[in-house]
């Protein structure tokens, strides 16, 4: 469990994941207007870190410029039904207002 969530649990990891498994396979531009807020800089870490891990596969067309784009592999798909739970909890708490400060306590 330790090795796992040491390659899943790094900044915007999990949502570069999610991203991935909602929309297929991106390009490297396409991710990152998918992730709002995440530097190039980060984006690659993560994504060589994933490839690295065999989480995540990576294509590049040779092309001018580069066309590279990433898709999760059959390792990655794995984590499908995770990354859907996590994402229909989000959706639930930020219709319950928990990201903007108007959450209903839960009782």
């Amino acid at each position: 469990m330790e090795a796992l969530l040491r390659v899943i649990t790094g900044p915007w990891t999990i949502y570069i994941l999610w991203v991935l498994s909602e929309q297929g396979p991106q390009r490297f531009g396409a991710t990152k207007r998918l992730v709002p807020g995440i530097s190039t800089r980060v984006l690659t870490e993560r994504l060589r870190m994933l490839e690295h891990a065999g989480v995540v596969w990576r294509e590049q067309a040779m092309t001018i410029p580069p066309a590279v784009t990433y898709g999760l592999t059959e390792r990655g798909a794995e984590l499908r039904g995770v990354l859907d739970t996590l994402g229909s909890i989000a959706r639930r708490w930020e219709a319950e207002g928990a990201f903007d400060g108007t959450a209903r306590s839960a009782e």
